[in-house]
Formats: structure tokens, sequence, C-alpha cells
């Protein structure tokens, strides 16, 4: 049998914004699977009565957990934002290089005010 050509892999091109925010993008996936884990067994204990529900309050209100649900809005921010930026491309919009850069910072940006303006209404104090 023949050699066939393998597929480009990321050590055969230059590093490019576009890579880092799709390998992002797939983490930001995973992150968010693992997080929908924590809310299912946030809303099972809620179903199951106070007593479960208050031990889960007890492990979610922690200060050790505050950066896990801050790294869940952070994942689902990037993922929502970025996932309208691959809805476009599917859509044929913004394949050009200018555009895919200026797509790309819109993403970041969008992500980080939507990430900060969420953990503000999330854990300012007073909120419940």
């Amino acid at each position: 049998m023949a050699e066939r050509p393998l597929s480009p892999h990321v050590t055969v091109y230059r590093w490019a914004y576009t890579m880092t925010l799709s390998i992002l993008h797939r983490i930001t996936g995973l992150a968010l699977f693992l997080a929908l884990i924590g809310l299912i067994v946030w809303l099972t204990a809620a179903a199951m009565g106070a007593a479960a529900y208050a031990r889960a309050m007890t492990i979610i209100g922690n200060p050790a957990a505050t950066p896990l649900i801050a790294l869940a809005l952070l994942a689902l921010c990037f993922h929502f934002c970025n996932g309208l930026r691959h809805l476009a491309w599917d859509m044929g919009w913004g394949f050009e290089r200018a555009q895919a850069r200026r797509s790309a910072v819109l993403v970041i940006v969008a992500t980080v005010l939507a990430a900060a303006a969420a953990l503000y209404l999330l854990l300012r104090a007073g909120a419940a």
C-alpha cells in the first residue's frame, strides 16, 4: 500500500491567533461539561430537600470554590462569544485576515467584559 499523506499538524503551520482560539474553544467546551456535572449535583441536592441543599451550599459557598465558579463563568462567556464567531464563519462571513483578527479581538474583549459583569453580579456583597 502506498504511503498516504498525513494531514497537516500544528507543527507544520506557523502559530496563529485562530489556532489559539480554536484550542481554547475546545478546552472551554470540556470545562463546561465538568461545570454541568456540578450544576446537576446542585440541582439534585435542591430537589432532595433542605438538608441536602444545605450540604451542597456549604461546598459551593466555600471560598475555595469561588475560583472554580469564576473559571466556569469565564469558560461559558468565551465559548458563547467564540461560538457566535464560528456561526458567522459557517455563514461565510469574516474569513479575511483582517476580519478574523478583528473578530478574535472582539471575542476576547466581549469575554472579559461579560465574565466580569457576571462575576460582579454573582459575587457582590449582599447578593443572594
